[in-house]
């Protein structure tokens, strides 16, 4: 018989998707009690500060189609999380703002966020986790511009 098989190896690349799909996993089921979804949170989140952003600039920036965008911001709208300034149509820029549910959504799941890093806060000393998270910030944004 041969040698009995180890663990794989580290890998930059694994690790933080390994990790972070357990993390979005227990954000996810901590949202849905509120019947939302990080999707639905990240679009609250970016058109919060810049109200009137296009279907398409919120998708470039959340990192999803235009048409999941548009999904999303219209189950948003059904819940009165955003409104809509202009009628909709065919080539118009929707002017979408965040209203007071919205607002509200987006604490409970930022309190969310706040949660479960402070529970992985728990796992390393200080030090290395602020060490991690700049080091992971830094790789983020190199990412970005690739």
């Amino acid at each position: 018989m041969g040698e009995a098989a180890g663990p794989p190896p580290v890998s930059g690349a694994f690790l933080p998707m390994a990790l972070g799909r357990r993390v979005r996993d227990e954000v996810e089921a901590a949202l849905r009690t509120e019947g939302i979804a990080v999707r639905h949170l990240s679009a609250l989140g970016h058109l919060a500060p810049d109200p009137g952003l296009s279907y398409s600039e919120l998708a470039r920036r959340t990192g999803v189609t235009p048409q999941s965008m548009q999904a999303t911001l219209t189950a948003l709208e059904q819940r009165g999380a955003v409104a809509r300034d202009t009628d909709p149509g065919r080539g118009r820029t929707a002017e979408l703002h965040v209203t007071a549910e919205g607002a509200r959504l987006r604490r409970v799941g930022t309190g969310v966020v706040t949660a479960v890093d402070e529970r992985l806060r728990t796992r390393l000393d200080d030090e290395t986790y602020d060490a991690l998270t700049r080091a992971l910030a830094a790789l983020f944004r190199a990412e970005e511009g690739r």
